[in-house]
């Protein structure tokens, strides 16, 4: 038995359009390749760029470096803090001290 001319047609347009649906899915494809490699080029760039300002600025680009500066300079911005916080109170305790001073001689 041999297909007839309907299940022939009808065979051919299903294969028609199942190849434009996977050259449609081919273009897609393609399309994503380049943007994923253009995508790939820019960041190549903006990391060597990266890479280059943080060693002008830190002397290293070694990420575990930089990291370890960073808890270096944190640990470096709590003791400041901390001692400009004491500095604050000394100054207000003082100023207090003054205005007390102030009050006792006006009050005689």
């Amino acid at each position: 038995m041999s297909k007839t001319p309907e299940t022939n047609t009808a065979t051919d347009a299903a294969l028609e359009k199942e190849l434009a649906e996977l050259r449609k899915e081919y273009e897609r494809l393609r399309d994503d390749k380049v943007r994923a490699e253009q995508n790939l080029d820019n960041i190549t760039t903006q990391l060597q760029d990266l890479e280059q300002r943080a060693q002008a600025d830190y002397g290293t680009a070694d990420p575990a470096e930089l990291e370890q500066l960073l808890v270096t300079k944190r640990a470096e911005n709590t003791k400041l803090v901390q001692e400009y916080r004491e500095h604050i109170t000394t100054v207000r305790e003082n100023l207090d001290a003054v205005e007390r001073s102030l009050e006792d001689e006006a009050s005689v």
